[in-house]
């Protein structure tokens, strides 16, 4: 896997940005321990994302991308696919539940994916996607159940631990579980001592459940300001977790905005709500990780600025 890790990340470096790690002094003041930001909000469409939808589309046949490919989206994934799918020449639907953010949707049609509208369920999500692969023949390629596009997302983590290899912890949010999987197979394979710790909102926290109960549990669409982590973990991403995460911790909707307002005021840098979410659930356990050497990953930075929590 490790090989493999490289493989990816020599593939993908062509179309991606190495983003930058940064720090703050007066973070680490208040989290008690020592900061390191590795800023995906820097990366090209605005997120972690772009890794695995290029690793994905790379992977594909000939044939496959002549006739392109397919995916649903609440707003990130689908830019990144719209943004990688045109970097390589092939064409992109994406499905986006109506509910997703105008910024992302117009996003998306910037990029040259042709945007296709649901109603802001799961299933609905999943059947206008199947149509599109029957119709259409498309290539379905998962936000983050799918092994190219986890392994394309650990490249973030591995491009932290390559710049400082003595961090002791890695939080990254969870969503639909593609970046933390992709975290963790980053740890095992390019670190000894590392832990990933996983961060929720508390009102979807069915990645939380499911480690409890040892299946896939689902969650009841509750609205979360962390709109982009409304998405479940899969057959894929799901054993790879429950293998290798350290834990993961819930956090509400006052912990996500402070987590988000502290950043955008102390490092000048911008964030969406469902970034922040790593952020707060380190300072939510701040008390056991004093002077500790700690990473986590700024997934995105694509917020719609007309409608700021603060």
């Amino acid at each position: 896997m490790k090989n493999q890790l490289v493989e990816v990340q020599e593939r993908i470096n062509p179309y991606i940005h190495r983003t930058p790690v940064l720090t703050s002094k007066l973070l680490n003041e208040i989290a008690g321990c020592e900061l390191f930001f590795k800023c995906e909000n820097f990366q090209r469409m605005g997120a972690f994302k772009m890794r695995g939808a290029v690793n994905a589309i790379m992977q594909l046949t000939d044939e496959q991308k002549q006739k392109g490919v397919v995916t649903h989206s609440s707003g990130n994934f689908a830019q990144a696919l719209a943004l990688a799918a045109k970097s390589l020449g092939i064409a992109a639907y994406v499905v986006m539940p109506s509910t997703a953010p105008t910024v992302k949707k117009n996003a998306v049609k910037g990029y040259g994916g042709i945007v296709v509208e649901c109603a802001p369920t799961n299933e609905a999500r999943e059947a206008y996607s199947n149509r599109l692969v029957a119709e259409k023949g498309l290539t379905f390629i998962h936000p983050s159940n799918d092994l190219n596009v986890i392994l394309g997302q650990g490249t973030a983590a591995m491009e932290l631990l390559e710049d400082y290899p003595d961090i002791s912890c890695i939080y990254t949010p969870v969503g639909g579980g593609g970046l933390v999987a992709g975290t963790i197979l980053a740890a095992e394979n390019f670190s000894k001592k590392v832990k990933v710790v996983g961060a929720e909102p508390a009102l979807v926290d069915d990645a939380y459940r499911s480690l409890v109960s040892n299946k896939i549990e689902t969650h009841d669409n509750k609205p979360t300001i962390a709109d982009g982590l409304k998405t479940q973990l899969g057959d894929v991403n799901f054993p790879i977790i429950k293998k290798g995460i350290d834990h993961i911790v819930l956090v509400e909707e006052d912990e996500i905005i402070e987590a988000m307002r502290l950043i955008w005021e102390r490092m000048k840098i911008v964030i969406e709500p469902s970034s922040a979410v790593a952020f707060a659930g380190l300072l939510k356990e701040k008390g056991t990780l004093k002077n500790q050497k700690v990473g986590i990953i700024l997934s995105g930075g694509n917020v719609d600025v007309q409608k700021l929590p603060f």
